[in-house]
């Protein structure tokens, strides 16, 4: 059916310099492994990192802070929502007295 287009490698653009006349032979060259790193003493800090402790008092503020967002949010949302329905209903009534006037005119004639 669909099916993607993968996009092929790009050649490498910038500075191309000539080549020489006779050909450049690259050494194949080998991997060794280094050696391992000895695992961290256990009196060791495990991080220097401050640690964030949760009094009663901020975590009311978190709890309060989600709340207020929770309840903006919605109001934002259930109020487009509500402008979206008074505006179809606006443009059905407009469409309902449209109707009814071009019926009117044509029994008319």
């Amino acid at each position: 059916m669909l099916r993607p287009k993968y996009p092929t490698m790009p050649q490498p653009t910038g500075l191309v310099t000539p080549t020489p006349q006779t050909p450049t032979v690259i050494q194949p060259t080998t991997v060794t492994p280094g050696t391992p790193t000895p695992p961290p003493t256990p009196n060791a800090p495990a991080s220097t990192r401050p640690v964030v402790q949760l009094t009663p008092g901020t975590a009311i503020a978190l709890v309060g802070g989600g709340t207020a967002v929770v309840l903006v949010v919605g109001a934002v949302l259930v109020s487009m929502l509500l402008a979206v329905a008074i505006t179809g209903v606006s443009v059905a009534v407009c469409a309902v007295v449209l109707r009814s006037l071009l019926a009117s005119t044509t029994k008319r004639r």
